[in-house]
C-alpha cells in the first residue's frame, strides 16, 4: 500500500479509502450488507493496508457508523485508522434534524461519536452545501467541534467550487479551522469536476477523496441498461439511471473494456487506475459488496496506464450537467 499526505496536512492516508455505505441495514437499501457479512471486507481492507474508512450518519440511519466502529475495533488499533464520517442529510422528520445549523452539527457530532464508539472523529465532513444556513454559522460550529477535540480535521463533499471557495474564505477571515479535503463525484463518465473543483483543490493544497470512482459499478461493465448487473445494488439502484447510461457513457465503458482486455486486467482496475493517475486525486473511495471487488481495487494500485491508453479512455466523454449537488 502507498500512503500520501491528505492535502497540506501531516495526516498520512492510504491511496484507497473503503467506503462504508455498503455496510449497515438492508431495510435502508436492499443491497446493504449486515455486520456479519461486512466483517470480511474490513479484515481484507486492513490486511491490504487501507487505513481510511469513510461513512456518514445518514447511511442506514446510523447503523453504518455502528458497524464501522465495532469492526475497526475488532481488526485494528484506533491510532492505526482514519475514521471519516459526515453530517447534513436528514436524521429524522423534525425541522432541525438536517442541514448544517449549529444545532444540528453539535447534535450529530455527538451522536456519531456514540455510534462509532470513539472519542474523536479523524475527518468530519459536511455531506453537501446548506443553502439555508449562513456559512459563518456552519464554519464556526465546525471550528468549535475541532477545538473541543471531537474532530481532528474537517472536510467537505459535493458542491460548486465557488461555494467551497467562499467557505474557505470565511474560515480564513475569522481564523477558524479550514477544510483539508473535498469529496466530489469523479470517474470516467462524470468528469465535470475537472473544470473548477479539482484545479482549485490542487492549487489550494486540499486533498481530494472522490466518491464513486467506478460510477456506482457502471464502469465495471455488464450494465447495458438500468437494473442490470451481477450485484443487488446494480439491480435495484434508483440513482444510477439518473446519472449514467447515455450513449456516450456506454462508449466510455466499451473503451474501458477494450483497454482492460488488451492488458489482461479487469474494468475495475483500469477505471480506478485512470482516477489514480490524476495528480489532483489523493485517494478514491471504493465500495465493495463482493470480496473480489475489493481485491481488484487493491490490485489497481499496481496498474500504470500509458498516455495513449488514457487518451483512448477519455475520448468518448461528452460533457453533462452538474449532478448530485444539493
Amino acid at each position: 500500500m502507498q500512503y500520501v499526505r491528505l492535502g497540506n496536512t501531516g495526516l498520512k492516508v492510504s491511496r484507497l479509502v473503503l467506503g462504508c455505505m455498503t455496510y449497515g441495514s438492508p431495510s435502508w437499501r436492499p443491497w446493504v450488507l449486515e455486520e456479519d457479512e461486512a466483517r470480511a471486507f474490513f479484515q481484507k481492507a486492513i490486511e491490504g493496508g487501507i487505513n481510511v474508512f469513510d461513512t456518514a450518519n445518514m447511511y442506514s440511519l446510523g447503523r453504518s457508523e455502528e458497524i464501522t466502529g465495532r469492526l475497526l475495533r475488532e481488526f485494528a488499533r484506533r491510532d492505526e485508522v482514519v475514521i471519516a464520517t459526515k453530517v447534513f442529510f436528514p436524521m429524522g422528520d423534525g425541522a432541525n434534524e438536517k442541514g448544517l445549523s449549529r444545532k444540528h452539527i453539535m447534535s450529530q457530532v455527538d451522536a456519531s461519536l456514540r455510534r462509532l464508539g470513539v472519542d474523536h472523529i479523524d475527518l468530519y465532513q459536511i455531506h453537501r452545501f446548506d443553502y439555508e444556513t449562513p456559512i459563518e454559522e456552519t464554519m464556526e460550529a465546525l471550528h468549535d467541534v475541532v477545538k473541543a477535540g471531537k474532530a481532528r480535521y474537517l472536510g467537505a463533499s459535493s458542491m460548486y467550487a465557488w461555494q467551497f471557495a467562499k467557505m474557505q474564505a470565511v474560515t480564513e477571515r475569522h481564523g477558524w479551522t479550514k477544510f483539508v479535503s473535498m469529496q466530489p463525484q469523479y470517474n470516467l463518465v462524470y468528469r465535470e469536476e475537472e473544470r473548477e473543483m479539482l484545479p482549485f483543490c490542487r492549487s489550494e493544497g486540499v486533498g481530494v477523496i472522490p466518491w464513486s470512482p467506478l460510477a456506482r459499478g457502471f464502469l465495471a461493465g455488464g450494465r447495458a441498461a438500468p437494473k442490470q448487473g451481477e450485484t443487488k445494488r446494480a439491480q435495484t439502484d434508483e440513482l444510477a439511471p439518473k446519472l449514467y447510461f447515455r450513449d456516450a457513457d456506454q462508449q466510455v465503458v466499451q473503451a474501458v473494456s477494450d483497454v482492460a482486455e488488451a492488458r489482461g486486467l479487469s474494468n475495475t482496475q483500469v477505471a480506478l487506475a485512470w482516477v489514480l493517475r490524476n495528480p489532483a486525486i489523493t485517494a478514491p473511495i471504493i465500495g465493495a459488496s463482493k470480496l473480489h471487488h475489493l481485491e481488484q481495487a487493491l490490485a489497481a494500485l499496481d496498474v500504470v496506464l500509458s498516455d495513449d491508453e488514457a487518451a483512448k479512455l477519455e475520448a468518448p466523454y461528452q460533457p453533462k450537467p452538474v449532478l448530485d449537488h444539493a
